[in-house]
């Protein structure tokens, strides 16, 4: 699988505005073995996100790590966009330690993509996880995060 990091990262911040409103940046987007891929997407520091306690808001953090896990979905099934719709089901956030400076999320597709393909064309429609870990510049993990996904069909 090839994948293209700045054409996911323009889809994504075409698609979804407010990753532009909180200054997004897109670190990576690259596959992995058997079939899954990565997405790595940085939070700058800014006192805008900030919280009373001066670290990223968790807001912006839940934002940050949906991104991220948004951006993977793009990268594994971007090519059935004209047959079907990625959407967002549930997700669940843990803020296990506190953030401070500048954060990124880094995003696994918790499925093989071509399961998931293959539960589509049999007219399923496939849920799949974005598992998230949330961490400070220095790897220091502050959060994690899963995501589930469906490809609804057109």
């Amino acid at each position: 699988m090839t994948i293209d990091s700045r054409q996911v990262a323009a889809g994504m911040l075409e698609a979804v505005p407010f990753a532009r409103t909180l200054g997004l940046e897109f670190v990576e987007v690259a596959p992995e073995a058997e079939g899954g891929v990565r997405a790595v997407v940085r939070l700058p520091d800014s006192p805008a996100t900030h919280n009373h306690v001066g670290g990223p808001h968790a807001g912006a953090m839940f934002t940050l790590g949906e991104t991220a896990s948004g951006a993977v979905v793009l990268a594994a099934f971007g090519q059935l966009l004209d047959r079907a719709v990625p959407l967002a089901v549930r997700a669940d956030i843990a803020y296990r330690k506190l953030a401070m400076g500048p954060v990124l999320a880094t995003a696994r597709l918790g499925r093989p993509a071509a399961e998931v393909i293959e539960e589509l064309e049999s007219g399923a429609r496939p849920e799949f996880p974005v598992h998230v870990e949330i961490s400070t510049e220095a790897g220091k993990p502050t959060s994690e995060m899963t995501v589930i996904w469906t490809l609804r069909p057109n």
